[in-house]
């Protein structure tokens, strides 16, 4: 009988707790992206399948909407559109009593006029003398709005001009900006494992040390050089070009680091064979490194292109916000409006947005685990 491991429960336990913990929140962000905007503002996901209780504030019609029935004038409507399921339990004519009446009861106002309003939202409001206001009075209602799901907040994100560009702005500075890094930072780890020369061991000390400095640091330094270099060229500073070398400098570091450890743990005796053989380094570099360090660019590959598809900071800094090169972080924040209130915005962009990288993901996830943990097994 083959006998449990403990370290090999205590790893599954952990793995599946990290499923989970990534699970919940994305599931969590699937399910606000498709709820009414009004419920999202006011109560979170996982109260989508339970009936909300709401507190509105609607203001009837004016005199334009008055008839004359007998000795009073009546002004007839409907607080919620036609397709509306909720079902008001009180309301109120001032703010300080939201909850005054319940519904089918009359409530007076100081200035005599009479308002009963319905369960489904319909409403009268009766007066002795003539309506003289275009704007109506406002009612109070506190109401059960049942679960609501819709797509309208996909069809906001998705087909709202400029979105569609944002997309094709966003790929043409992911994709650069994950394979240059991953070319250059490829031969120099190459360099720094096998290849002896002077200040290789500080060299590797600059790069460790390099991976510690906070990027908010080095963006305003950065933008300076690059407006230096663009006068002196006359070339503009905020083009695709410099936000390529953005991250490629803010990437170099991480990638250098990670593809080293890989690179460290393949077998000297390849290497030491290749050189009986009279391969260079470049021979080496090509007909035996990367071939074998697909798991490992494969992992780079997806980390390097999830910041850069999800960066909103550095596309801001290093691109004009126009058509031609505004990102699709940049372009949900425009849609999010000034003060931010648009909440269904924000939850549906953030899973469009995540849908490419899900993507990478799932395409390259063989090669993901194998090419992190492998530079721990030897070296």
């Amino acid at each position: 009988m083959k006998k449990i491991s403990y370290s090999s429960v205590l790893s599954q336990l952990l793995l599946l707790l990290f499923v989970i913990v990534w699970i919940i929140p994305t599931f969590g962000l699937f399910i606000s992206s498709l709820r009414d905007k009004d419920l999202l503002a006011i109560s979170g996901w996982w109260t989508s399948l339970t009936t909300t209780k709401v507190n509105e504030i609607h203001r009837m019609s004016g005199m334009e909407e008055q008839i004359k029935v007998e000795d009073y004038f009546i002004i007839q409507g409907k607080l919620f559109d036609d397709n509306s399921k909720k079902k008001i339990q009180t309301f109120g004519i001032t703010s300080k009593k939201i909850n005054e009446f319940n519904v089918g009861e009359t409530a007076i106002f100081k200035n005599k006029n009479e308002v009963t309003v319905k369960e489904n939202g319909e409403y009268i409001l009766k007066s002795q003398k003539e309506f003289t206001k275009k704007k109506g009075k406002r009612l109070f209602i506190t109401a059960l709005s049942p679960p609501a799901f819709t797509f309208e907040n996909y069809k906001e994100v998705l087909f709202k001009e400029g979105i569609g560009q944002a997309f094709i702005n966003t790929a043409a500075v992911a994709l650069p900006s994950t394979i240059i890094p991953l070319i250059i930072c490829s031969f120099f780890a190459y360099s720094l494992t096998w290849m002896k020369f002077f200040g290789r061991d500080t060299l590797l000390a600059i790069v460790i040390a390099s991976l510690v400095v906070p990027l908010q640091m080095s963006l305003i330094p950065i933008l300076t050089i690059y407006n230096d270099f663009g006068a002196l060229f006359g070339v503009a500073a905020k083009s695709y070009p410099g936000v390529w070398m953005a991250h490629t400098g803010f990437g170099l570091a991480s990638t250098t680091f990670l593809l080293r450890n890989f690179i460290k743990s393949l077998p000297n005796e390849m290497m030491e064979a290749a050189k009986v053989d009279g391969a260079s380094h470049y021979d080496i570099f090509i007909r035996i490194i990367v071939p074998l360090s697909i798991p490992a660019f494969a992992s780079i590959f997806i980390l390097q292109f999830l910041w850069c598809w999800n960066d909103l900071l550095v596309g801001l800094v290093f691109l004009d916000q126009v058509p031609s090169e505004i990102i699709l972080t940049a372009k949900l924040k425009e849609l999010l409006g000034s003060r931010g209130e648009n909440w269904e915005i924000l939850t549906t962009g953030a899973f469009v947005s995540m849908s490419v990288p899900l993507f990478i993901f799932f395409a390259l996830q063989r090669y993901f685990i194998r090419g992190l943990v492998a530079g721990s097994v030897k070296g």
